[in-house]
């Protein structure tokens, strides 16, 4: 390169790669997933340290021991599940990376794609802050419930950053009628509370995080998880509501095959939180059910995603062509 060339990467590093790299829709969309699919992730790593015990592994941040920036032999198992976790984080932050690189080069660019992938960068770094805090905080149960409702955010802006992808930059349209949007927003809160009351179970539950002493929420474990119960039947019924309102009004086929992804997801979610509770919640089963709310959690944006449409702003832009291909 010469040394204008350099200068320019040093200043303005996205804005060079994006004049010398054009992504096709395909890769944009796929780098846009490649964030959604680590969100998942991070989240059922995140519980397997904790249904393993392993939360203080490394017993301080952002050092794995006051003396050690890595893992130490001395701190076993434990140690290196909770340091390989810390570790996907920066997984993680490469598939954000990669999906900031990829919409800042999108011909012509789009901008509001391109903050939505800002929007995620700083989610996982404030997410980290957290994280540390609960490891300084001795896996305080308020700030564990925090960490995984952040962790919840980031899934939330890398579903809509994956469906924009998906879409035009015109005004959105609604697909179907008015009182169907709102019962997917009511689908949407109700959720958002089933996710919440889902950390007051973990917060007062057996899995602690750690094997030492650890404080928890001041209830009964049994009671939450009643309470819990409750939430995602109503969720259920909403999601059954949408399911049957959705064919009444002759919703398109994909925004029906939403509404019977999302029940599928709840029917498996229900099977598997009934008998992690008759069974004592084995961290197996505990582990498969976080899995679940992360995939429900997906279901319930897409679904909400599905009801109004994008157009293209204008015809023929590279960036946004063919992006009906994925449309599912």
């Amino acid at each position: 390169m010469t040394r204008a060339e350099v200068a320019q990467a040093a200043r303005n590093p996205l804005a060079f790669i994006a004049d010398r790299w054009t992504p096709t829709p395909r890769t944009l969309q796929r780098a846009a997933l490649s964030a959604v699919v680590m969100s998942v992730v991070i989240i059922v790593t995140g519980g397997a340290v904790r249904l393993t015990g392993s939360g203080l592994g490394c017993d301080t941040w952002p050092k794995c021991t006051d003396d050690s920036l890595f893992v130490t032999p001395e701190q076993g198992l434990h140690g290196l599940i909770e340091f390989g976790n810390r570790m996907l984080t920066y997984v993680l932050s490469a598939a954000v990376g990669w999906a900031i690189i990829a919409t800042r080069s999108t011909k012509p660019w789009r901008r509001g794609l391109t903050r939505l992938g800002w929007v995620q960068f700083w989610i996982v770094a404030s997410n980290a802050v957290i994280g540390g805090i609960t490891v300084w905080a001795g896996l305080n149960p308020w700030t564990v419930a925090g960490h995984f409702l952040a962790a919840n955010g980031l899934l939330t802006v890398a579903v809509v950053t994956w469906q924009r992808t998906r879409e035009g930059d015109g005004a959105a349209r609604p697909r179907v009628p008015r009182p169907v949007r709102k019962l997917s927003w009511a689908i949407v809160g109700t959720s958002v509370v089933l996710i919440v009351l889902g950390t007051s179970v973990t917060g007062s539950g057996k899995h602690a995080g750690d094997k030492s002493e650890v404080p928890r929420m001041p209830w009964d474990w049994a009671d939450a998880a009643h309470v819990h119960a409750a939430a995602a039947w109503v969720v259920c019924a909403l999601a059954l509501a949408m399911w049957l309102v959705l064919r009444v009004v002759d919703a398109p086929d994909d925004i029906r095959a939403r509404a019977r992804d999302l029940l599928l997801v709840l029917l498996a979610q229900g099977v598997i939180g009934y008998v992690q509770y008759f069974t004592q919640v084995p961290e197996a089963l505990v582990s498969l059910h976080m899995l679940c709310s992360a995939l429900m959690w997906i279901a319930v944006v897409r679904l909400a995603l599905s009801l109004r449409e994008r157009p293209e702003a204008s015809a023929g832009i590279p960036a946004q062509a063919d992006s009906a291909l994925t449309r599912a």
